[in-house]
């Protein structure tokens, strides 16, 4: 296994707008006067370098509450300890210049400490956080594997072959460039057997216009609803790339579209039917991203050989899954994957997005998707189960400040990968996309496709 870092990102940016008296038009005010905005920022770090700690091994956690930089005096925070995602008991505090040094405790077991620390200046709230790691490469999956996993996918694949690819390609000319064209594609997939209308998959293809063979790039989304314009960048460098939409409606809409489907018909996609294995809302996605390759080993430039799936969040999700399930696909870039372990949460640990069976972070009460049926369906959907069946080497980068898919449950999938493997973590970064990490997941896909 492979791991490195990257430098610190700061986190916390947030601005605070001073008053001060108005200066006359007689006396000029000095500079060391002048009104200035302030950016204040929560920091918390562990008093370890690499944030990582052996089980029983203590931790500390120092606070530190800036403006522009510089320590601000006796303002008082509420802070609170625990196995991240997890409550925990509050606690106020002044934090002296110097910093205020909490004793987190330790973890008997691998995972992850979360300290979470929250400020009010001049009525501006603040909030910063930071997690240790104890021994991290351990977490095991809380997710059981159903006996009929693989034949339940094989009969999902079988009923995909039956269906015709029926592909239509669109160029759209004011998107094409000197180098690469693009296209709005769309393709057949599963549905329901009813409508008169048959499922559609849609996408955004960007194609070298060079004469060539070139290897292809699926690119599969984070979740939500949206229109995609697809990756000229990457084309441009010699890759053929597909980026589709999971949601069965075209690309290229106006983004009021969007803005009404995710308010209404498409909110909460991901629980849609969870108490169904056959009908839940992944199983069209999952096997649709299949036949996007289908789509994509069908185009003539295609060398034949290479092809690579990648994302970020469901994206990662995704790229872990189809990667598991197409003997086409020969690598992956996956970051801060999604739905891994998600019956961690079962459990008291953490679990993946989008957190079916989290319990009311109120009441503590059991999560209401918490019934036998769903919970049995979600593991034939888990990331963790896919991650097992991993053949291809893939590229994984996530924060451990990550408070959407956290890193419990990430490692969790990681873990259990038996495929070559390089792991980036950038310690302090939530759920996010840094361009750091961009330049290091571009940089492999590129050596990757051997294309430059």
């Amino acid at each position: 296994m492979l791991q490195r870092r990257f430098p610190l990102v700061p986190t916390f940016l947030l601005v605070l707008v001073a008053s001060a008296p108005a200066a006359t038009p007689i006396t000029p005010v000095p500079p060391q006067a002048r009104l200035r905005a302030a950016t204040v920022q929560v920091r918390v770090a562990p008093d370890h370098r690499d944030w990582t700690y052996q089980p029983g091994e203590a931790v500390h956690f120092t606070v530190t509450v800036t403006a522009d930089n510089e320590p601000i005096d006796h303002v008082n925070v509420t802070y609170a300890v625990g196995p991240e995602m997890m409550p925990a008991e509050k606690k106020t505090a002044e934090v002296p210049s110097a910093g205020l040094v909490i004793d987190g405790g330790t973890m008997t077991q691998p995972g992850f400490l979360r300290c979470v620390v929250t400020t009010e200046v001049a009525d501006h709230a603040y909030r910063g956080l930071a997690t240790a790691a104890f021994a991290p490469e351990k977490i095991v999956p809380t997710e059981t594997e159903p006996a009929d996993f693989d034949a339940f996918w094989d009969a999902g694949k079988a009923e995909l072959a039956k269906i015709p690819l029926e592909a239509r390609v669109t160029l759209l000319p004011d998107a094409c460039t000197s180098d690469v064209n693009v296209y709005h594609v769309s393709f057949r997939t599963v549905g329901p057997s009813w409508t008169a209308v048959p499922a559609r998959i849609y996408g955004i293809l960007c194609e070298p216009k060079a004469p060539g063979h070139y290897p292809a790039v699926l690119k599969v989304p984070g979740a939500g609803v949206r229109p995609y314009s697809g990756d000229k960048s990457l084309a441009a460098h010699g890759a053929i790339t597909l980026e589709i939409g999971v949601h069965g409606i075209p690309v290229n809409l106006p983004q009021e579209v969007y803005d009404a489907l995710a308010a209404g018909a498409l909110n909460g996609y991901w629980a849609y039917n969870l108490d169904d294995r056959e009908t839940f809302y992944y199983r069209r996605i999952y096997l649709s991203c299949l036949r996007a390759n289908d789509f994509l080993t069908s185009r003539e430039l295609w060398d034949g050989k290479t092809l690579l799936v990648m994302g970020a969040s469901q994206g990662g999700q995704l790229s872990i899954v189809t990667a598991a399930l197409d003997k086409r696909v020969t690598g992956l870039a996956a970051t801060h994957p999604a739905f891994c372990d998600v019956s961690a949460e079962l459990h008291g640990r953490a679990g993946g997005w989008p957190h079916p069976f989290q319990p009311d972070p109120v009441t503590g009460k059991p999560s209401a998707n918490a019934t036998p049926a769903k919970i049995a369906t979600a593991a034939y959907y888990d990331t963790v189960n896919f991650a097992r069946r991993l053949k291809v080497p893939g590229f994984y980068c996530w924060g451990y400040n990550d408070e959407t898919c956290p890193p419990t449950s990430t490692f969790t999938a990681y873990n259990v990968i038996s495929a070559p493997k390089e792991l980036v973590v950038t310690l302090e970064l939530g759920h996010s996309y840094t361009r750091e990490q961009y330049d290091a997941t571009n940089a492999w896909v590129l050596a990757f496709l051997g294309i430059k």
